[in-house]
């Protein structure tokens, strides 16, 4: 660009204009485009599924990412050749390209520059062009100011007029100093006919471009007055609208004197009553008024009359404006939540950090929680609490098997039998458009052939969306923007990262024996009480009964089967009391058997008592912690790894790389050099029928096997979870908290961690955390130490607790070392956070 000549004080001189850089030749692929022209600078969406198109797309992305988009004369033709295309285009580059279901492909583009298609080869795959490319000058000419200042003030009223784009854009509209990007930018903006767009993209010249501007924006600026006047008229007649109800009303009690039955007037009579009586927007209003001419031009027998009253009652119900007050009061909601629940202090913490900032403002969009946990630990009771606290309504929606996308947003009313979706249904049904509205097992929702549920729920729970949330068969956008949205799940993993991302984790773990005591106490005797239709005076349950029936019946995460066998107890005494026998009836823990059967857990899954290659693993499901028990042998023969009892690929590779640990300490552990050529190490996880994997039971099974090939006992006290590197580095897990309480439950008192999990051992429940011992290890020879036996001890001495019940592995003074292992000089050993095992039927 040529330098500014110099200025007098009082006059700017002209100056010429950059000269025009002649075209340049480019071979491009080429894309069609219907009906749409894209201008340089623009920046758009599309959707492409034509198998020449795609293949475009594919040779764009393996050279520069450029590709010519051309519009199509005639939109309708699918496979269109050169005599079907406008001359010129624009250069665009690929920003990003995303594979959408069913094979179309959604492609992000920017303009770049004009070209002209120069010729045009149709290959075998994909259509390519060799194109002159145009670059616009800099004009800094008095003449082209002029016309790009009238350009702009046009745009500015048009603006004002339309209400299309918000006032922001105008702002980085008018201060682009480049004559040729303003105009392309506004002609992006401006809703013109595909020959006027391709008229203006055609103009190389910017002078005559910004001319054809201006006549297209005075056009446009014509129009939107026009419609504006119209409006004027629409609400005039309005009143005459309410004049004409009153007629109308006057006409239904003639005919009513008259014995004159028109159902399809009192019908119509009544629709446009409701819709001047209630408050509604106005696109309501218009599309109510549209239905009713149809309705009130066709027979009462016409099938289209039912289609079309059941849509005008949707809409006249919807709760378009209604919202129940919020009664958000912070002491009272943690009154509700400690009363409907027991525990679960930091969940509750959460929800009333929620509540408060919604108090202090209102006008924000509601929370998404996403309540996680194992089943029948209290999420949709949770979500029934939240509601009462906030003086909300209720409503909820199981969402557990969906796998239609028109059960979230609604059918198309073209099919037969339409309706809307659940997410509409709900909020017609609970009368607000504030509601606490649950959505049930969100992880259990499926996708197949139908359609991706999930993907539907994206507007439904994103506060960037929700705003305008339209269900197909309404049609129309309803604000969901007020709803307070609650989520539950039993595992976050099936959950689209996508909808995660949307929503605010709140993870509720599994019960320990004392809080489920506490809820059998105070929620679930007298529930199961009043349901079986007995008295307080009626029955009478001794001490230690419901300790017994939580150690002895049960043995889940939550306490859904524990209220069945307190209702079971309550259901035979009730047929007691109706056999004759005298209340109250008296359950004590000798009789308990009598109405709860024998013990369906005696022992536990642990043994009482150390055993050469027996070791206690822990593992996360979904329905809660439980524990491993992981049997090692060693049988003569040709050095075979052998594992049964359903591993998944996991924790096979985890049995692999303990082995080979083994064979690189074999010296260190008093073990032949080619102990794995002469013989097979069985390694057997027990409850083969379930699936195992998950990194997080390499050391489990890595100690199992020294101990089986050195005959030293492993202490049946000691539970452990964590991965092995081949160096015998420890790598942290997730999932700590359910396993120690699975662990727990089980009766272990030593808990075997890494080192990098130490800091989750706050979150465990003090309860638990002071009657285990905690011992976190960075390499396998700290878990050798803790949980192997001296070969001349019979016993496990009880290990020495240090502050707050943490051990470290240098503090065991109890566990004799192990005699051949030293610790070993690790160099560039790696940790990162570990998954968790996940047991699944």
């Amino acid at each position: 660009m040529s330098e500014a000549p110099e200025k007098n004080e009082k006059q700017k001189a002209p100056v010429a204009p950059t000269k025009r850089m002649p075209p340049e030749m480019k071979t491009l692929p080429l894309l069609p485009l219907r009906g749409m022209v894209v201008f340089p600078y623009m920046i758009i969406h599309l959707d492409v599924g034509r198998e020449r198109s795609l293949a475009a797309l594919e040779r764009a992305m393996v050279e520069d990412r450029r590709i010519l988009l051309v519009a199509q004369l005639d939109a309708d033709k699918d496979d269109p050749g050169r005599e079907d295309l406008y001359n010129y285009g624009t250069v665009a580059v690929i920003n990003q390209l995303i594979k959408l279901p069913g094979g179309t492909v959604r492609v992000l583009v920017e303009g770049e520059k004009r070209a002209r298609i120069d010729d045009y080869h149709r290959l075998e795959n994909y259509d390519e062009v060799e194109a002159k490319v145009y670059t616009d000058p800099i004009y800094t000419s008095m003449d082209i100011e002029v016309a790009t200042r009238s350009v702009v003030h046009l745009f500015e009223e048009w603006v004002k007029l339309s209400k299309r784009i918000p006032p922001d854009t105008l702002v980085s509209v008018a201060i682009i100093d480049d004559a040729g990007r303003l105009a392309d930018l506004i002609a992006s903006h401006l809703n013109l006919k595909i020959d006027s767009r391709q008229d203006l993209l055609e103009s190389i010249n910017i002078r005559d471009r910004l001319k054809l501007l201006s006549y297209d924006l005075s056009h446009e600026i014509e129009l939107l007055r026009m419609e504006q006047n119209i409006d004027v008229k629409v609400r005039k007649q309005m009143d005459k609208a309410q004049r004409d109800y009153y007629l109308r009303e006057q006409l239904k009690v003639i005919r009513k004197e008259l014995g004159d039955k028109d159902d399809v007037m009192s019908d119509i009579i009544e629709y446009q009553g409701t819709l001047l009586n209630g408050k509604y927007p106005e696109s309501v209003h218009q599309a109510v008024n549209r239905e009713l001419h149809r309705l009130e031009n066709m027979s009462n027998t016409n099938a289209e009359a039912s289609v079309i009253r059941n849509y005008i009652e949707w809409l006249l119900s919807l709760p378009w404006s209604q919202e129940s007050k919020d009664t958000v009061n912070i002491k009272r909601a943690a009154k509700i939540l400690d009363h409907d629940h027991y525990g679960l202090q930091k969940v509750k913490e959460r929800i009333l950090d929620f509540l408060a900032v919604h108090k202090l403002v209102p006008d924000k969009n509601a929370p998404i929680l996403c309540l996680v946990g194992p089943p029948g630990v209290g999420k949709t009771s949770l979500a029934a609490s939240i509601a009462r606290a906030t003086g909300r309504k209720f409503i909820r929606a199981a969402l557990g098997g969906v796998r239609d996308e028109a059960e979230i947003r609604g059918h198309r009313r073209t099919y037969l039998g339409a309706m809307p979706g659940r997410i509409i249904e709900g909020i017609r049904n609970v009368g607000t458009r504030n509601p606490v509205f649950l959505l049930d097992e969100v992880d259990k929702l499926v996708t197949d052939y139908r359609g991706d549920p999930s993907a539907a729920l994206l507007e439904v729970l994103d506060p960037a969306q929700n705003k305008t949330f339209s269900d197909n068969y309404i049609d129309i956008p309803f604000d969901l923007s007020k709803v307070f949205w609650i989520v539950t799940a039993n595992s976050l993993g099936p959950i689209p990262r996508p909808l995660r991302d949307r929503m605010e984790i709140i993870e509720l773990s599994s019960y320990t024996e004392y809080e489920k005591l506490e809820i059998a106490k105070r929620y679930l005797v007298a529930r199961q009480r009043g349901q079986n239709g007995l008295a307080g005076k009626d029955i009478r349950l001794g001490a230690g009964v419901l300790q017994d029936i939580i150690e002895y019946y049960t043995r889940e995460s939550g306490v859904r089967e524990l209220e069945r066998l307190i209702g079971q107890v309550c259901r035979k005494a009730a047929r007691k009391i109706v056999e004759g026998e005298e209340p109250p009836i008296r359950v004590t823990r000798h009789n308990l058997t009598d109405f709860l059967g024998r013990k369906k857990f005696l022992e536990t899954k642990a043994e009482k008592k150390p055993q050469v290659g027996v070791v206690t693993g822990m593992a996360w499901t979904e329905i809660g912690g439980d524990i491993l028990p992981t049997e090692v042998t060693v049988l003569k023969g040709k050095g075979k790894l052998i594992l049964t009892g359903q591993l998944g690929d996991v924790m096979q590779e985890s049995a692999q790389a303990a082995l080979s640990y083994i064979r690189s300490r074999a010296e260190a552990l008093g073990l032949p050099e080619d102990f794995y050529e002469k013989d097979d190490i069985h390694i057997h996880l027990p409850e083969g029928a379930v699936p195992k994997d998950g990194p997080s039971a390499g050391i489990t099974m890595a100690t199992a096997m020294i101990s089986a090939l050195t005959g030293r006992k492993v202490r049946s006290d000691v539970a452990m979870t964590g991965e092995i590197t081949l160096r015998g580095n420890v790598l942290p897990i997730g999932g700590l908290k359910e396993k120690v309480i699975a662990a727990y439950r089980e009766g272990m008192k030593t808990i075997i961690l890494p080192k990098e999990n130490e800091r989750d051992i706050e979150e465990i429940p003090e309860n638990v955390r002071e009657k285990l011992t905690f011992v976190p290890v960075s390499h396998m020879d700290e878990v050798l130490k803790t949980a192997l036996l001296p070969k001349e001890t019979a016993k496990a001495a009880p290990a020495a607790k240090g502050p707050q019940g943490v051990q470290t592995a240098q503090d065991t003074k109890t566990v004799s070392s192990v005699e051949s292992t030293q610790s070993i000089n690790e160099e560039g050993g790696q940790s990162h956070d570990g998954a968790e095992d996940r047991p699944t039927a």
